[in-house]
């Protein structure tokens, strides 16, 4: 689609909510779906190890399914995938409400899987394809905060559904939602790109789709037997070696399933590490503070859950705002000013780590969200600004794939350090988890200082574009 050709419109703007409505109830679905695991093991007879599915799976559906997006966009009609995507959810919400046995609970979520792993790049892709150049940071930002706001909703509307109206009206909430997207998605969605019969390069997503999953078993299983068992340690390694085979095949391919000639720019592989930092840090401090503030301060779990609500809203009311600061001043400003917010919330979460109280949790998390909304969106705006419009599709699997594995290892290797210390202290569980969670804060503290060594890569190094 020519630059002249762009605008913003009615269509466009319903498409974009279309594949953000899906991508929304995904996200909402699955930390929803978190404080219901003991109410699934009583109802059910299932142990912590089994329910966890719920998910892990979820997970490693998606992991197998984002990097398919590319080849997906190249074959299919952009409306023939939406509808695919949307029924496929709904099929899987369906059946996750009827469920009579925990295996088609399950089933139900993988599939949902599916879907969100269809609709998930769909919208980023949308946008990219569609919106003026001067106008993308104001939309990547209003995408970002459709999925932003969706981790503060979930725990929230988990506890209080489940505490009134039981687990399976999660899954029935979201179906006035999915028809909603139904609708709006039928309507509006518009093929601007052609598309053709493409070579589906199957050993390369053989090698992706074993690579992400033994990724996702390692630190799934990482959380019991630790980061040092051996079926860990060989369940890593495996990991690695897939990817590495599967870069060496594509970097030489003609029709590379993901075109790995994105990471030949620096700036946007120091933004796929920004982004992947933001997500693992997000998501541990997703663990962290209910957690925290059941355990230590004795907060009831509705109130735990809570805590997130205010720092999600400001951060997802910020991420269009910072997109239009993007646009008109460039990135350099929003991205730094919101990784320095990141770093600042890490250093007062481990300062005050042995006492830290409701109104801290939300203060402290009220300057992480704002730094969150100016750096999430702007980030990957910027990444893939330094790409050439065909490898957009490439860029955009890279960013939402790697992301959702971050988002695992962060709650893997977060709740591994809270653990470790309660089980050495078992006999004082207030205590040990406020220590494991200091530790852990330490350890995000130090990938906030980490992440602004990245920004700065970004725009003070050596500049470089494909």
């Amino acid at each position: 689609m020519k630059e002249s050709e762009k605008r913003i419109d009615a269509k466009l703007v319903l498409s974009i909510l279309a594949a953000g409505i899906m991508s929304f109830s995904g996200v909402v679905v699955e930390t929803a779906m978190n404080v219901t695991f003991p109410t699934l093991m009583k109802e059910f007879g299932i142990g912590t190890s089994t329910v966890q599915w719920i998910t892990t799976g979820y997970l490693l559906v998606l992991a197998i399914i984002i990097p398919a997006s590319s080849y997906l966009k190249k074959r299919f009609k952009m409306k023939a995938l939406f509808v695919t995507a949307v029924c496929l959810f709904i099929l899987g919400t369906v059946m996750a409400a009827a469920a009579p046995v925990f295996p088609v609970l399950l089933g139900g979520r993988l599939i949902q899987g599916v879907g969100t792993g269809i609709a998930l790049p769909m919208m980023f892709n949308i946008v990219l394809e569609q919106v003026p150049e001067n106008r993308l940071g104001l939309m990547m930002g209003i995408a970002t905060l459709i999925t932003a706001i969706a981790p503060a909703v979930g725990p929230s509307l988990g506890g209080v559904i489940v505490s009134y109206f039981g687990w399976r009206m999660i899954f029935v909430a979201l179906l006035p939602l999915l028809i909603l997207s139904f609708l709006f998605g039928v309507t509006s969605m518009r093929q601007v790109t052609e598309t053709g019969r493409v070579s589906f390069q199957i050993i390369d997503y053989l090698l992706l789709a074993a690579g992400f999953a033994c990724f996702i078993f390692a630190t799934s299983m990482a959380s019991e037997a630790g980061w040092t068992s051996v079926r860990v340690i060989v369940l890593f390694l495996v990991s690695v070696l897939a990817i590495v085979v599967f870069y060496r095949r594509s970097i030489h391919s003609q029709s590379p399933l993901i075109d790995v000639k994105v990471f030949h720019s620096v700036t946007f592989t120091l933004s796929v590490i920004i982004l992947l930092l933001i997500q693992f840090i997000c998501l541990g401090l997703g663990y962290l503070i209910p957690n925290y503030s059941q355990i230590v301060s004795g907060e009831e779990a509705l109130i735990a859950g809570c805590l997130l609500l205010p720092g999600c809203i400001l951060g997802a009311c910020i991420a269009p705002v910072s997109g239009r600061l993007l646009d008109r001043f460039g990135a350099k400003r929003p991205i730094l000013t919101g990784v320095a917010a990141i770093m600042i919330s890490l250093f007062c979460f481990s300062f005050f780590a042995t006492r830290l109280t409701t109104a801290l949790f939300i203060a402290f998390y009220l300057i992480f969200t704002f730094g969150q909304g100016f750096s999430t969106g702007n980030t990957m705006t910027n990444g893939l600004r330094q790409l050439p419009e065909n490898l957009n599709a490439d860029g955009n699997a890279v960013f939402t794939t790697l992301q959702q594995l971050a988002g695992a290892i962060g709650t893997s290797v977060v709740s591994t350090i809270v653990a470790s210390v309660q089980a050495a202290r078992p006999d004082d569980m207030a205590l040990a988890t406020m220590e494991g969670s200091r530790n852990a804060f330490y350890l995000l503290a130090v990938l906030a200082v980490a992440m602004m060594c990245c920004a700065c890569g970004v725009f003070f190094g050596k500049k470089s574009r494909i």
